[in-house]
């Protein structure tokens, strides 16, 4: 659930709004009814990273190490 409050509010209950977050709620702070900011929960910790998990999923061109064409070449000049 996503709650919205002015900065005014947000100074004024700041704990308050804390409390929300960690329960999992987004509170969006505007300023003239336009949404500057939000807070959201801190994520504590990423997933690890497996390697070979793309293994057989990306496939790169054997003529990937080839010059560039000679009108690309010339795009990068301008």
């Amino acid at each position: 659930m996503t709650i919205q409050v002015n900065t005014h509010e947000a100074k004024t209950h700041l704990s308050k709004l804390l409390a929300k977050v960690k329960e999992g709620h987004e509170v969006i702070i505007a300023k003239g009814g336009k949404p500057v900011a939000k807070l959201v929960p801190v994520v504590e910790h990423c997933p690890k990273r497996l390697p070979g998990t793309a293994k057989n999923r990306i496939i790169i061109s054997p003529s990937f190490n080839d010059p560039l064409p000679e009108d690309v070449l010339e795009e990068f000049e301008k």
